[in-house]
């Protein structure tokens, strides 16, 4: 602190705690207040009248003119006559640092602190409390505290940051915002080994009831000191300045995966519902937040234009802030931040409409790890005016945008050189794991009866084949769809069951898939006959390996022999395959027996129909051909009922007749 003495030799003395000037020429004991009145404590009746807002100082014009050039132009300079009393309602700081500043100049100790030294620096700025109208002025003095006592401590940096939200633009103007920024940057990238300020560092597991009232932690020889030690004094605050230390950091070379862990410790702080109830992805960090956000008794004061909006919109679009400064300062690596940071910073964007460049923009980021997402994350609500309950084209970008990343990888020529193998590796994987989420993802969101059959097809098919080695999630996927749609016609459940391939079902899944009513016909039959295919190969491959193992053996000499060698499972699988196809069968013929009795009953009505019809009279000829084609039909009917023998010999006798008639 400070301590300022008679300074007619231009001597300065820096000692602790105070400012004092002796240099008023009015003896005053201090200063007292009165309601809403602030009065100097002595005999000489005061002469003019300060107003900031609703408080009035009542003071005396030669200590504040002395020192203030601003208050000497508006007296001296004023064409109104004496000038008795002045408004400064603009004036940063407010009361509070034009208190400071009139004590200083009646010469009364002043105590300069981390809190009241931005609004004082500030409010003498804004006075012109300049070397030229006396050496060793406040603006002097409250430059000289900034530099040598604020900036060198860790702590005292964060509040005098703090303190600068109230004093835009100000505390900008005067590169207070840029100091403080650079010197935490400065401060949090030091090795972690070589930390000798205090910090608050993080709560115990079990928070304490006085945790309020415990003293800082300061690191000790003999304690070790985490590389996260910086975030929970840094995320006090506010979102502009918080960017402003984050960019500072960044500069200086801070390794990008802390710089991730810090937004997500910001995010989870100050977004209320960032993570939902029972989320086990970064539960630490949210317990950890949660205890220091209680702890801390500020708040997060954004300047917001307009005073006549409800208290939700505000809140809205503070939230909206800190979304997109979070999003513009996400490190570009991409394991920098967590998939699921970034799919909770994404339903929270869509929610309180963010700007659609940076929604598109975070999209992309999330598909460079698209592979690394939950499903719990995916679940992402539809905010728009779409019937369905979860928002299924957003998944969809989200594919699109993984699929296009995969590509430019695989066709990098920097990847293709030395590390080629294992990359094509490492999409395959990567390609395998986004199937088994899309497919876990469809069976969720098909239970929703308004989700278009088109948008399930669309997703199921926008990854390539070769990226499901078993499609046994995408059967379950479309078995839930058919449950939640049961009105569906024969055509589009053909249509839903054309994105699975039979070939690629486990055998537990044929075996489930046979005796699905909700299938189409012909699917089962896909299904059985690559269900026999498998079991066919099955055996072949154990048979051949059998073989390998024994050279010398002879071949299995029956059917016999070979399925008491096959594993029980194929066993039962082919049996259960023989009875279904055995049943498909009896089926097919009942339904071709039913078909020929419909065809008879129909010939018969034909006939029928015929005779009442057609008129008796007509020439010979054609009733020499009626008679035939009618005495045809009767001996067919009769060749049906009779055994062979018999139908051959009266064939060629109503031959006969049949020549004899019509010669």
């Amino acid at each position: 602190m400070w301590d300022s003495e008679s300074e007619s030799g231009g001597g300065r003395d820096y000692v602790t705690g105070e400012l004092n000037n002796t240099k008023h020429g009015v003896q005053t004991d201090g200063f007292e207040q009165r309601g809403q009145s602030w009065f100097v404590s002595t005999d000489v009746p005061t002469d003019f009248l300060v107003q900031i807002g609703d408080i009035s100082f009542h003071l005396h014009k030669y200590p504040l003119l002395s020192k203030s050039g601003k208050l000497n132009r508006i007296v001296y300079e004023s064409r109104e006559g004496e000038v008795n009393k002045i408004t400064l309602d603009d004036l940063p700081g407010g009361p509070e640092a034009f208190e400071l500043a009139a004590k200083f100049c009646y010469g009364i100790a002043v105590d300069l602190t981390a809190t009241n030294i931005s609004g004082l620096r500030c409010a003498s700025e804004y006075l012109e409390m300049t070397e030229d109208l006396e050496e060793g002025n406040l603006i002097f003095k409250t430059e000289a505290f900034l530099s040598y006592v604020v900036l060198s401590s860790w702590r005292d940096s964060i509040l005098v940051l703090k303190n600068c939200e109230k004093l835009s633009p100000w505390a900008e103007n005067l590169q207070i915002v840029r100091r403080c920024s650079e010197s935490i940057a400065w401060k949090a990238c030091a090795n972690p080994k070589g930390i000798k300020w205090q910090y608050t560092g993080k709560p115990p597991k079990v928070p304490s009831p006085n945790w309020n009232d415990m003293k800082d932690l300061s690191p000790s020889r003999n304690q070790q000191v985490p590389a996260d030690w910086w975030f929970e004094d840094v995320s006090i605050l506010r979102i502009d300045h918080f960017v402003r230390v984050m960019t500072a950091i960044k500069v200086k070379g801070m390794r990008f995966e802390l710089i991730g862990a810090s937004l997500t410790h910001y995010a989870i702080k100050w977004l209320p519902g960032f993570l939902k109830e029972g989320s086990g992805s970064e539960g630490s960090l949210r317990s950890h937040s949660d205890t220091n956000a209680g702890n801390w008794k500020g708040g997060l004061h954004l300047i917001v234009a307009g005073t006549k909006e409800q208290p939700q919109t505000v809140k809205t679009k503070d939230q909206q802030m800190i979304i997109e400064s979070l999003i513009s300062i996400i490190p570009q690596q991409k394991d920098s931040v967590s998939c699921s940071f970034l799919l909770h910073l994404l339903r929270m964007a869509n929610m309180v409409k963010v700007a659609p460049a940076l929604v598109t923009e975070l999209e992309k980021r999330v598909g460079m790890q698209f592979e690394q997402a939950t499903l719990e994350d995916l679940l992402i609500p539809s905010y728009s005016k779409s019937e369905t309950m979860y928002d299924i084209d957003l998944v969809q970008r989200l594919l699109e945008h993984f699929l296009v990343q995969e590509q430019i990888e695989s066709s990098s020529p920097s990847r293709q050189s030395m590390y080629e193998g294992s990359q094509r590796s490492n999409n395959s994987n990567a390609k395998m794991r986004v199937a088994r989420l899309v497919d876990s993802y469809l069976t969720e969101v098909s239970r929703d009866r308004n989700l278009s059959l088109t948008k399930f097809q669309v997703l199921a098919e926008a990854l390539p084949e070769t990226a499901r080695s078993c499609d046994d999630g995408l059967y379950r996927a479309i078995d839930s769809y058919l449950k939640a749609h049961p009105t569906l016609s024969e055509h589009e459940r053909k249509r839903l069951c054309r994105v699975m391939d039979c070939q690629k079902l486990s055998i537990d899944a044929c075996m489930h898939a046979a005796q699905n009513e909700r299938l189409p016909l012909r699917v089962v039959v896909q299904v059985l006959f690559s269900e026999q295919v498998k079991i066919s190969n099955a055996l072949a491959n154990q048979s051949v390996k059998d073989t390998g193992e024994m050279q010398y053996q002879p071949m299995v000499s029956n059917r016999k022999t070979l399925l008491e060698g096959t594993p029980q499972s194929f066993q039962e699988g082919w049996a259960t395959a023989k009875k279904d196809i055995s049943t498909l069968k009896f089926e097919l013929q009942t339904v071709s027996a039913k078909y020929a009795q419909l065809q008879n009953d129909m010939d018969n009505l034909q006939r029928q129909f015929d005779k009442l019809v057609k008129p008796k009279q007509g020439s010979a000829w054609s009733s020499g051909w009626k008679k035939l084609s009618k005495m045809k039909k009767m001996t067919n009917l009769e060749n049906n009922d009779m055994g062979s023998q018999i139908n051959a010999e009266q064939t060629k006798k109503t031959t006969r007749r049949w020549r004899n008639s019509i010669s």
